[in-house]
């Protein structure tokens, strides 16, 4: 590996950092809108159920990179608040899982629009070329 790889790894390092900074800022504000009642990682567990439907709380905690418990109380938050349901788990009869309400559903999408809007502030005069190179990018380099 040469210089010149070894130092554009570590301004690919800085960009990275750069990148979380202003991703954990738009997620803090996406999370305040969707409830600013609840902890941020609520909004984790609302988007992941409506990416992934009804869901079991040790699969939310596995896709999350949380503790099950904390994913139950931040479930239960979420279900005092009727934003969130416990239902019945329709494959074996005996589990719970959890699915995204109606209310849920509306508060995630103006949660999403607080993102959406932060992001498309940032491309808003890229040209559709520089966009799709930075997606192919991302796309490369969280796969590997």
């Amino acid at each position: 590996m040469g210089r010149r790889h070894v130092a554009l790894v570590g301004e690919l390092g800085s960009e990275l950092s750069a990148l979380l900074a202003a991703s954990r800022a738009v997620m803090a504000a996406a999370a305040t809108r969707f409830h600013p009642d609840l902890q941020p990682a609520a909004y984790q567990v609302a988007a992941a159920l409506a990416r992934h439907g009804p869901t079991k709380a040790g699969r939310l905690a596995e896709m999350l990179g949380m503790d099950k418990s904390a994913v139950s109380r931040l479930a239960k938050s979420l279900s005092a608040r009727r934003l969130v349901e416990a239902v019945v788990d329709p494959d074996d009869g005996r589990g719970t899982v959890y699915r995204l309400t109606d209310a849920g559903d509306r508060r995630l999408q103006a949660a999403d629009t607080v993102k959406s809007e932060a992001f498309l502030a940032r491309v808003e005069h890229w040209s559709d070329v520089e966009l799709a190179q930075l997606v192919g990018l991302l796309e490369k380099f969280n796969r590997s």
